[in-house]
């Protein structure tokens, strides 16, 4: 039995969500902050400034006025740090040796709240940038989980990359991002995480001595999703590559469906694992990928399954026939009593292995806080998932597996896509 996380969960003056998770078998502690807002709360035109924004706050404050006053002060400790942005929330952290939390909290706060946002820095981030973009059109397993959304959703921010277009980057100005910033990076907006060793009274003093200074206010929300599909899709880039790399699956659900847990165990029978169904018919038995896997991948307002891979381009039709025909039997048949036994205790082991360390703690109590504004214990989520039942996994794969709600994604030589869809179709 894994212990429990133990946390503090204390909103400030100014809506900062503070959430405190002591550790006492680490000599680490992490500082995680997170903004409700990413590429979902975008327009077209400024599609990409939640990432331009987050780069940003690594190019200097007041007090700091040069990126290598930032990292040279963390790189001084041995720290850990770095940033990311999604669909729906912006990601800042430092991780460092248990004696560097003020450090961690003063450097973090600082680029937070004082950042310069410097007009000849704003530019030559431009290009950095640009250059991030290119280097994800250049990776086939990168770029085809951006087709994916793409698919999905199309033209609105759901279906926007993240990292915006190598010409919404172009016009983004640094008042684009001033703006977005002011509206965004508000109180209301904001959940800082703290998990480690540290003693959880001393660490939230802390936390609000850096953070109360964050404006108070509420931040825009972001648009409805269209999530509408009448018939199979299939989204092509045609490439001259030496493999083929696809996604396949169909529309799901959302966090806040209760049969998120139905498909999650059934993603983790499909393609969890090297003795997964997927890994063993795809690979193991007809030799015809590399990487194989499936995974569930949920929203706030939208949800899908998908199985990813890398295949032979001489093999793609067998492959996707392949996969389609898992898809199938899953549908057709109730899963064993003893395989879904296996997923269970295939994503409990993963669960705990997942909340080794510091910054794995900090992510789970955070994640859940800006996403679902609640926190659900690992017990609470295992106990969900252990009452799922053959029954209820069958059901989920008949609601999802429906030619209406099946998608392919796809980077490789190819041009012509009717195949595809006629073998998507043929769930």
């Amino acid at each position: 039995m894994s212990p429990a996380i133990n946390y503090q969960k204390t909103t400030l003056k100014n809506g900062v969500r503070v959430i405190v998770a002591p550790m006492e078998n680490t000599r680490a502690v992490t500082v995680l902050v997170l903004f409700g807002t990413g590429s979902k709360y975008e327009t077209k035109k400024i599609n990409g400034v939640s990432h331009y924004l987050e780069h940003m706050f690594f190019k200097g404050t007041e007090k700091r006025p040069k990126t290598i006053d930032i990292s040279s002060l963390l790189d001084g400790v041995g720290g850990e740090f770095n940033a990311f942005t999604s669909e729906e929330f912006t990601g800042y952290y430092v991780k460092v040796a248990t004696a560097h939390f003020d450090l961690a909290l003063d450097v973090v706060s600082d680029i937070l709240l004082h950042s310069k946002f410097d007009a000849k820095e704003v530019n030559r981030e431009r290009g950095v940038i640009v250059e991030e973009i290119n280097m994800r059109n250049d990776n086939p397993m990168q770029k085809v989980m951006e087709l994916w959304n793409a698919l999905l959703y199309g033209d609105q921010p759901a279906g926007w990359p993240v990292a915006g277009t190598k010409e919404t980057m172009a016009g983004i100005k640094r008042k684009d991002i001033i703006d977005y910033f002011n509206k965004q990076y508000v109180g209301d907006n904001a959940v800082v995480t703290v998990a480690g060793n540290t003693k959880d009274g001393d660490a939230l003093k802390k936390v609000e001595k850096y953070f109360s200074p964050l404006r108070p206010g509420k931040s825009y929300d972001k648009g409805e999703v269209r999530d509408v599909q009448n018939h199979p899709a299939v989204l092509l880039h045609t490439k001259q590559t030496d493999q083929t790399h696809v996604c396949l699956g169909a529309r799901g659900f959302n966090l806040f469906d209760p049969r998120k847990y139905a498909a999650q165990l059934m993603a983790t029978v499909l393609g969890g694992g090297m003795s997964s169904r997927m890994f063993i018919s795809v690979r193991e038995r007809k030799g015809l990928v590399y990487y194989v896997s499936t995974m569930c991948d949920s929203d706030t307002d939208t949800g899908s399954i998908l199985t990813r891979a890398g295949i032979d381009n001489t093999k793609v039709e067998k492959a996707v026939a392949t996969i389609v025909s898992e898809y199938k039997k899953i549908k057709r048949e109730k899963v064993s009593d003893s395989e879904l036994k296996k997923a269970k205790n295939y994503i409990r082991g993963k669960t705990y292995l997942g909340l080794e360390a510091s910054d794995d703690v900090a992510e789970f109590l955070g994640g859940q806080e800006i996403l679902e504004n609640q926190i659900l214990s690992t017990e609470e989520i295992l106990k969900h998932l252990e009452s799922v039942t053959p029954k209820q996994v069958q059901g989920v794969a008949r609601e999802m597996f429906v030619p209406e709600h099946m998608n392919l994604a796809l980077v490789g030589p190819f041009e012509d896509k009717s195949k595809f869809e006629e073998l998507i179709g043929e769930i």
